[in-house]
């Protein structure tokens, strides 16, 4: 490594200009596929990658500091898509239907900015608390991945070969079930006469991301997406009753008939798990309290001392908070009080830590970022309309500005603490990765009011072709507070379900998000922390490295593949794939089942080493 990159600590005119386009790349194609399927796909991993192989083999650098800071300054990008396409859409969907306006590009740049830069200042001093101090406890799994991804490019040796096969195989699978559509993506059982419903996910990311996890966290999701899918699920069928659970929705009955269990996951259950989260990141916060005093106290104490390369300073955090709170309350496009601003700034602070932590559990591909949302946005609605006495179109637009700024910082802040994991492995400096971090979250915020204005023009939200599923169920959360008829009743089993789980000794957060996302991606992450238990009881250490490098090049894989799938439906070619016709039934359903277990035996060849390679390095 050179003198000038040491300087530099990796950030360069060649690392800021790639990560830069990817950012923009990113955000473009997560946005979109958000819209569509509800759901983005974490670009930190597939950000390393194209970084490792832009710098190395493109532009022949060989400092792996850079090539973390590309990854870092491009996977802010997604965590600001993410952020913003979960609430902003509604706003657009109020103005179809004539309550208001569109949203200015200029407002959706601004709250695009101020929820990613609060995202990283607050990230600044929990970085010891979560990153350092939780090492080993916290596995960051995307963190890790991207670790091991850089190294594999460094060594250039059989290490590269596990994580490009890993690549390779999964950007296959992806596109044989995406792209040709020869698969289905999920496999589902019921049973005669038993509402409940049991099934998988056969993607190989979900799949790694159960390795990287491990047994012990994988088996509380899937406990939760059982407790939800077989147990929840058949009693609102069978004791729910015609409109009593949820008032402002159809009948049990009725919405049984028409999806099935799916339909009654995401009509109530949903909301259950949504106060799930509330509670399990309550609960979080106080346990986490001491430990959180104990780190703001050491950085305080920093204050008025030169930094020595660990974090940007606290005087430039504060600072940077209260401009920007005043930004949030001053700003005359944003429709945002000082009731608002003050809200988005304790709740902001909040998310991040919950965000945060759950990331280290689950990976941000799995953040349930919405959960938080739901929260905010019926805690705020419900503040302004009692204390500000905002009502109509003024609330729900004050609402929805606060709810996407603290989305958007819940979604930046995860993927920041990832990357610090990264750094923290690598050894890169935390100032300039929190630098590089701000480069990534100016670029994407610039590009995505461009972005939505760009899908809404082209599709329509809430149409067929961009359903904005998390954005439109937003904007019913919002009328439902403004015009009281919200399923508090839902929430608070959920919060009492997380109460009881605490008392009984069990991890909250774990369980309330196999709770709220659907039991079939719990499954599929189950089976990779049973692969993980396997090389676990044998104290196969060497097994679990590989399986970890294979997962991570799976997790590569896919995202890679993904975002192309995305880019093939904004260009209007992925019906040039589509083979789907040529498949149908049982065919189709052996293909998954096939293609799932072939995954599992892969997972366990190249962790069991029998690999050619075999990892000699």
């Amino acid at each position: 490594m050179s003198k000038k990159q040491n300087h530099n600590y990796g950030l360069t005119k060649s690392s800021v200009i790639t990560g830069i386009i990817l950012a923009v790349v990113f955000g473009a194609a997560n946005a979109y596929l958000g819209l569509r399927v509800g759901m983005t796909v974490s670009a930190s991993i597939p950000a390393a990658v194209i970084s490792m192989g832009i710098m190395r083999f493109v532009l022949k650098r060989s400092s792996i500091v850079e090539s973390n800071m590309v990854q870092t300054i491009g996977s802010a990008g997604e965590s600001v898509a993410a952020g913003a396409i979960f609430t902003l859409p509604a706003l657009f969907l109020w103005a179809a239907e004539g309550r208001m306006e569109n949203p200015k590009p200029v407002e959706i740049t601004l709250v695009a900015l101020i929820g990613g830069l609060l995202g990283v200042f607050f990230m600044v001093p929990l970085r010891n608390a979560l990153i350092v101090k939780e090492d080993g406890k916290l596995p960051y799994p995307e963190g890790k991945a991207c670790a091991e991804v850089l190294r594999a490019g460094e060594k250039n040796g059989s290490g590269t070969k596990t994580v490009f096969s890993g690549m390779g195989i999964s950007a296959l699978f992806k596109f044989i079930i995406d792209g040709l559509k020869l698969a289905q993506g999920e496999l589902t059982l019921t049973l005669k006469n038993y509402a409940g419903a049991i099934g998988t996910q056969i993607y190989p990311a979900v799949l790694s991301v159960g390795f990287i996890c491990g047994p012990k966290i994988s088996s509380y999701m899937f406990a939760g997406g059982i407790l939800s899918w077989l147990a929840l699920i058949p009693m609102i069928v069978n004791f729910g009753g015609s409109q009593v659970l949820y008032p402002a929705a159809d009948t049990v009955d009725s919405i049984y008939a028409l999806s099935g269990a799916s339909g009654i996951w995401s009509s109530y259950i949903r909301y259950i798990g949504a106060g799930a989260l509330a509670a399990g990141g309550i609960i979080s916060l106080i346990s986490s309290l001491p430990l959180m005093i104990q780190t703001f106290s050491s950085s305080l104490k920093g204050l008025g001392t030169k930094d020595k390369e660990e974090n940007l300073s606290m005087y430039t955090v504060l600072i940077s908070v209260v401009l920007l709170t005043l930004v949030i309350w001053l700003a005359p496009t944003l429709p945002v009080s000082f009731t608002g601003a003050c809200i988005v700034v304790i709740f902001g602070f909040f998310f991040a830590t919950v965000s945060s932590r759950m990331v280290g559990l689950v990976g941000s591909s799995n953040n349930p970022v919405s959960g938080m949302a739901i929260a905010t946005l019926i805690l705020a609605t419900l503040i302004l309309k009692l204390t500000a006495g905002e009502n109509g179109p003024a609330l729900m637009r004050s609402a929805i500005a606060i709810g996407s700024v603290i989305c958007i910082i819940a979604a930046v802040s995860g993927d920041t603490s990832q990357d610090l994991k990264t750094g923290y492995i690598i050894g890169a400096t935390p100032k300039y990765q929190q630098i590089g971090e701000i480069i990534g979250v100016l670029a994407s915020s610039l590009a995505i009011g461009a972005t939505l204005y760009l899908l809404n023009a082209a599709f329509g939200f809430g149409t067929d072709a961009l359903a904005a599923p998390q954005a439109t169920l937003m904007k019913l959360l919002v009328e439902g507070v403004s015009e009281g008829t919200l399923p508090w009743n839902l929430l608070l089993i959920g919060v009492f379900i997380a109460v009881s789980a605490k008392i009984a000794g069990l991890p909250v957060l774990p369980l309330a998000i196999g709770i709220y996302l659907p039991v079939h991606l719990n499954a599929c992450i189950m089976a990779g922390g049973l692969v993980r238990l396997c090389f676990d009881r044998k104290k196969d250490k060497d097994a679990v490295s590989r399986g970890i490098l294979f997962s991570s090049g799976m997790i590569a894989g896919e995202g890679l593949a993904g975002i192309l799938l995305a880019l093939f439906a904004v260009l209007g070619i992925d019906r040039l794939f589509d083979l789907s016709r040529f498949t149908a039934g049982i065919f189709s359903t052996l293909i998954s089942i096939v293609l799932f277990l072939g995954l599992i035996l892969l997972l366990f060849r190249f962790s069991n080493g029998k690999n050619r390679e075999k990892n000699k390095e």
